[in-house]
């Protein structure tokens, strides 16, 4: 009974968040439906593409949700299900909603650029060439774990593998019918879902089995093409055709859950330390970055003012897919800590010996099962959803470091531009360091990437405030959260620092230190601007 309470209360919340806080926040921003978006002032026809709302939102869901909102709540249930059910919602509804909201409309108010060009207009040009290392770098690492957790799950599970390439063919067939043959959305969407899940079945019949390390190449040349041709062609209708899965995936799991009704067997508190044999976790700040995307994440600040940002049709949507995107993302981490919170503890440890995942897809496959779908089917189809997510994550995560860099570099008042503006090179720079550092493994990566990506988080609410600020408005909403996560993310670092030095990893003790010393200068420029008055520094934004 209690689940059931946690997801339809959760969802309740939600929507009454969606429709009360979100509302406030477009209010207090001044959202306008009458002016033109960066979309129809550029319309370039490759990233500047004006897009129905209904579509950029399983574009910018599908890029955000990734693996994050299933693997966090999992993991962070060593400490209970009470305190991490109660940052999923929080932090969906107070932080993370308005953290990608937020960045989603003050990039659209700068052209569709990115953070980094917001930034460049609140504290100048040096603010800007820092936050640009410090979301490249952030995305690199992005890239690099995800091509190996793609990767592997292909190699473990090659009807995966099959059904994306499959996806891929789709939908280039599904972009050119809609966006070069005049097919309607409503007809194109039918026709696309139905081909979706045969593309599913198809992988079940013909697995496709290569090794690890020929994934990593493959994956390689995928993501270079996929970042570099036109968005409408592959990269979007992929992602929106994906959503689909997602969707039909979690309301599998709600129905599930209704019919079924799962006690709740994990404790609801642990303890604020846990120990794990060598490994000792504590409730803060492990919590609040090991969630992740299930309540703030920063790689949804670079999704929003990167790929969606340049695609809006009309402001207005921008509550939608930036705070409503949020909001069900939210919903999707409460079904996943569902999945790990009726277990028991025992139960719960041997499932994780085969990952996050693999809780995740036996929960909703024990779910669906209670509908007349087969576990083994249900479980399968599960897996396969999560992969399709967590690849498409990887080729937006490319295609953004590609705009990070091109935007680095470029020049406004030169003619010529560097060659290092072009996007092919661009692309190629960081898909080559990333699949190097891909046939690394995925346990050295994560680790930096979690803090790193938490961190981000606050440089972008910072640069929010900021735009805010500089617009005479209010940024009140943004203060504590920002404050919050600067706090969280940096106390990780420090113990992520103590610890792989005392393990004598001192490759892993390097970076999270550049880390944070550029968040530390970012943070403290930020804070001049932010809240004294009458400086040098606060003239910067007249």
């Amino acid at each position: 009974m209690a689940s059931l309470l946690m997801v339809i209360g959760s969802i309740v919340v939600f929507i009454i968040a969606y429709a009360t806080y979100g509302s406030w926040l477009a209010q207090k921003w001044g959202v306008d439906s009458t002016r033109k978006t960066p979309a129809h002032e550029i319309n370039d026809g490759v990233d500047y593409v004006p897009t129905s709302s209904a579509v950029l939102l399983g574009h910018h869901f599908s890029s955000i949700a990734g693996a994050g909102p299933i693997n966090g709540p999992i993991q962070a249930a060593i400490f209970g299900w009470v305190p991490v059910l109660l940052w999923i919602v929080i932090g969906s509804i107070f932080f993370g909603g308005v953290h990608d909201f937020g960045s989603l409309f003050v990039s659209i108010r700068h052209k569709g650029k990115s953070i980094g060009e917001v930034i460049n207009d609140t504290m100048g040009q040096k603010g800007k060439k820092l936050f640009s290392i410090f979301a490249w770098l952030t995305l690199l690492l992005i890239v690099a774990a995800f091509s190996n957790i793609v990767a592997s799950t292909f190699a473990s599970t090659p009807e995966a593998a099959t059904s994306s390439l499959l996806f891929m063919i789709l939908a280039i067939g599904f972009g050119y019918a809609v966006y070069r043959k005049g097919v309607s959305l409503k007809v194109g969407t039918v026709v696309g879902v139905i081909l979706l899940f045969v593309c599913v079945w198809l992988g079940t019949l013909f697995p496709l089995q290569l090794s690890v390390n020929t994934w990593i190449v493959i994956l390689a040349i995928y993501i270079f093409i996929a970042s570099t041709a036109p968005v409408w062609i592959l990269l979007q209708p992929r992602d929106y055709l994906n959503s689909f899965l997602l969707y039909a995936m979690m309301i599998g799991a709600v129905l599930g859950i209704i019919i079924y009704r799962p006690e709740i067997k994990l404790d609801a508190i642990t303890a604020f330390k846990v120990v794990d044999g060598n490994n000792v976790q504590y409730l803060f700040p492990m919590l609040f970055v090991t969630v992740a995307c299930g309540a703030i994440s920063g790689f949804h600040s670079l999704v929003a003012s990167g790929t969606t940002s340049k695609q809006i049709d009309n402001e207005k949507d921008s509550k939608k897919i930036g705070y409503g995107g949020m909001l069900i993302e939210g919903a999707l981490a409460v079904i996943a800590l569902i999945t790990a919170a009726y277990l028991t503890q025992g139960e719960l440890s041997e499932l994780l010996k085969d990952g996050p995942v693999n809780v995740f897809s036996n929960g909703i496959g024990v779910f669906m099962s209670k509908l007349g779908i087969p576990f083994e089917t249900g479980k399968t189809f599960v897996a396969l959803a999560v992969s399709a997510f967590a690849l498409t994550s990887l080729d937006t995560a490319t295609r953004l470091g590609r705009f990070i860099f091109q935007e680095y570099f470029e020049d406004p008042e030169k003619e010529t531009q560097s060659s290092l503006t072009n996007m092919y090179v661009s692309t190629l720079i960081i898909v080559v360091l990333a699949s190097i550092l891909a046939s690394g493994g995925y346990a050295v990566i994560w680790p930096i990437f979690g803090s790193a990506n938490q961190l981000l988080s606050a440089l972008a609410l910072m640069a929010v405030a900021l735009w805010l600020k500089k617009s005479n408005k209010s940024f009140n909403m943004i203060t504590i959260p920002m404050i919050f996560m600067l706090v969280v993310t940096l106390s990780a670092l420090v113990l992520l620092i103590k610890n792989n030095f005392i393990a004598a990893n001192y490759v892993l003790v390097v970076l999270p230190i550049l880390l944070f010393i550029l968040a530390i200068v970012l943070a403290v420029e930020g804070y001049k601007i932010l809240f004294k008055k009458d400086t040098k520094v606060s003239q910067q934004m007249k």
